[in-house]
């Protein structure tokens, strides 16, 4: 594996503590900008609503620009962003640097994850997307869990000033160690990559990626809250239990990196059906201390343990735009991000406890087991109708071509 793409993987550290950071300090947050921990949550909800509309916005904009160049640019207006964050004063000007963050995240997520992509051969496109995730695991492990320390000790403040700090490490990491790629040969024409749209697996993984991650992230936004309010755990634990969170996934990720490329659509299916008992099993035991500690591991392994198929699959389906399909993957992962703690907001409003947010999160996934086995089905033809015809043409190149024959006319 090229030492850049674990470059990037360490610079995803970043921006992987930033999106997620904030299921540790919403409590705080809201306490100090006066609204309530549903309205806190929406800052989830933004920063993932800005990485839908700037992966491809930015995927498109810079897709003829040489790809070192980019990440540097967009890991320093990230790392702005942080420092924006750190000093809003008011909800809404916290609000808006949340997106400005998310579009320059989207942005490197899809340019490294193109660079990472174009740097290895087909059978080993999960495990260089695992290397990518991985920063994301060791965000949940140390970043995510120092970030609520952080809240509880300095302030939420002080988490922003921190992976301002971080994105400074990565832009140097950037700048010194990623090579200079090479734009191909043949320009990239957006025509020819936006085609990649008509293709019904395109869709498909979308939507599957975007349920899945979804699921997960209903319950996960609000973790915080329900550790405290539900479980009876004080809030000194909140971090070490995202830290754990963390570390399931930093094992979900290795693993399934390593089975994914070539047992795609296994790990798929049985990563989603782990996630959605997990699920169910938070909603049903959220009072209990011991349960939530340990479903909190097992979520993190089993989303995390699917990422890398779910990544590889688009890449699979929509390998003629690389750039796009990076953009794509990184839309449909957010467009999760935004659903999820939107409809999990959305229950709490309602009055159903924090704990209901485990069921909705399950129904999500449940979908995504719907949307997978379609996939699977529509796959499954393909490759019929893929051998049907290799075999006529196998078959017509052994009998050699037919004799004339007269005209009956």
């Amino acid at each position: 594996m090229p030492l850049a793409v674990y470059i990037l993987g360490l610079s995803v550290f970043a921006l992987g503590t930033s999106e997620f950071m904030l299921s540790g300090l919403l409590p705080p947050i809201a306490k100090d900008m006066n609204v309530s921990i549903p309205q806190a949550g929406l800052l989830i909800s933004a920063f993932a609503i800005g990485m839908v509309i700037g992966a491809p916005l930015l995927a498109v904009a810079t897709l003829r620009l040489p790809r070192r160049t980019t990440l540097i640019a967009l890991i320093s207006v990230f790392g702005l962003g942080q420092i924006a964050g750190a000093l809003a004063p008011t909800y809404e000007v916290l609000f808006v640097s949340r997106v400005v963050s998310a579009f320059a995240c989207a942005g490197f997520w899809a340019v490294g994850a193109a660079v990472a992509i174009a740097m290895v051969p087909m059978n080993a496109r999960a495990r260089a997307m695992a290397v990518m995730i991985g920063g994301l695991s060791i965000a949940n492990v140390l970043g995510v869990p120092l970030g609520a320390f952080l809240g509880e000790h300095l302030g939420w403040r002080s988490a922003f000033w921190a992976v301002g700090a971080a994105s400074a490490v990565a832009l140097v990491g950037v700048a010194t160690l990623i090579p200079r790629i090479p734009l191909p040969d043949r320009k990239p024409q957006l025509k020819r990559e936006m085609s990649i749209y008509r293709d019904r697996q395109v869709w498909l993984s979308v939507v599957i990626t975007a349920l899945a991650a979804g699921g997960v992230f209903c319950a996960f936004s609000y973790l915080a809250p329900l550790l405290t309010d539900v479980a009876g755990l004080g809030s000194g634990w909140v971090p070490w239990v995202l830290g754990l969170f963390g570390v399931g996934a930093l094992i979900g990720t290795t693993i399934g990196g390593r089975v994914a490329d070539a047992h795609l659509f296994g790990v798929l299916l049985s990563g989603i059906t782990a996630s959605t008992v997990f699920l169910v099993a938070l909603a049903l035991f959220a009072s209990s201390q011991v349960a939530v500690v340990v479903l909190a591991f097992l979520l993190g392994l089993s989303a995390f343990f699917t990422a890398p198929a779910l990544n590889a699959r688009m890449f699979n389906v929509a390998g003629a735009a690389p750039t796009l399909a990076g953009a794509t993957t990184t839309a449909a992962f957010n467009l999760g991000n935004t659903s999820g703690p939107w409809l999990g907001g959305t229950v709490i409003d309602a009055d159903f406890g924090f704990a209901a947010t485990a069921w909705a999160g399950a129904a999500m996934t449940v979908l995504a087991l719907v949307a997978v086995f379609f996939s699977l089905r529509l796959h499954q033809g393909q490759g019929t109708r893929s051998r049907l015809v290799a075999s006529a043409k196998s078959t017509a190149d052994a009998t050699g071509p037919r004799p004339a024959t007269a005209d009956r006319t």
